[in-house]
């Protein structure tokens, strides 16, 4: 299987992947207690969601560009249609818990109108949530209520219960990463930093004419970051979206070269990258108020 994706689409074909007895063809909890794959898989692609709760370091996995070591109470949130890419030490028996369910369940339910809020789908696994034990216990609670669910057997309020208790348990997460983004000030003091130096150089080079603006996600993938992290991150020590916090930048350099009556507006448009100059207009003017025109006239 080295080299070849390995394309799981049912929660089913993911239980008896791990010879585990599949209880509801739409949602699983896998306790995994040294159960070993069907085959060990280089690369996998699944059909359903999917968040694996690891308690012992079993192997690496990597989706995006960055490697992440599953230490202790770590959780990692995978997406349909993710590539994973999957080293396993072999001599590791896996030890953790594992969620899945997939798209049909949650279909029609609060949970799918809301799936998308859950940014932490798109983080990369180098982006996963570490819990406390405290927080292991909520998560391990949740999955509890769950596999009850599926244990008793299906009836007409298994649907409901069911996701409720997905939804909670992702409620939850929510929390324990605006946590994580609060402990780890100092590593997104790093990011703040480092995404100021990016810009600052981006503007120092000719790559507004090349590229144009500075777009968020130009900016996570040059820190190495998922999209959605750097964002949620930005938001969280900044106030700001990572949009806003790159247009303020943006006006705090055009304010600055409007105030050089050599160059037209026009062409400070162009420097800035805008592609057209009634767009660079428009912008400056949603967020200060008045038009580069009027900007100069009253400087």
């Amino acid at each position: 299987m080295m080299g070849k994706i390995l394309r799981i689409d049912t929660v089913s074909e993911h239980d008896a992947f791990y010879h585990k007895e599949n209880l509801h063809p739409l949602v699983s909890i896998i306790d995994f207690d040294g159960r070993v794959p069907e085959v060990y898989a280089s690369k996998m692609n699944f059909g359903f969601y999917a968040v694996y709760l690891k308690e012992v370091m079993c192997g690496d996995i990597k989706y995006g560009r960055n490697t992440y070591d599953f230490q202790d109470r770590t959780l990692v949130f995978v997406a349909p249609g993710q590539i994973i890419n999957v080293d396993i030490n072999k001599d590791y028996k896996p030890q953790g818990y594992a969620l899945l369910f997939h798209p049909d369940l949650i279909s029609g339910t609060s949970l799918g109108r809301n799936i998308d809020n859950y940014t932490f789908f798109s983080y990369q696994s180098n982006e996963a949530l570490h819990l406390s034990e405290k927080e292991r216990k909520i998560v391990l609670d949740c999955f509890d209520k769950i596999n009850y669910e599926l244990e008793r057997g299906i009836d007409k309020h298994s649907k409901m219960l069911i996701t409720t208790n997905i939804e909670l348990f992702l409620n939850y997460c929510i929390r324990f990463y605006d946590r994580q983004f609060v402990s780890r000030t100092e590593p997104n003091n790093g990011v703040i930093v480092k995404f100021e130096k990016l810009l600052r150089e981006f503007y120092q080079s000719d790559k507004p004419q090349t590229i144009g603006l500075p777009s968020v996600t130009y900016c996570a993938e040059q820190l190495n970051l998922s999209t959605n992290y750097f964002g949620d991150l930005i938001r969280k020590e900044t106030g700001k979206t990572a949009l806003e916090y790159i247009q303020l930048k943006i006006i705090a350099l055009a304010k600055q070269k409007i105030l050089d009556r050599e160059k037209t507006i026009n062409e400070i448009a162009y420097e800035l990258g805008f592609k057209y100059p009634a767009h660079f207009t428009r912008t400056f003017k949603n967020l200060t108020g008045l038009t580069p025109v009027e900007y100069r006239s009253l400087n």
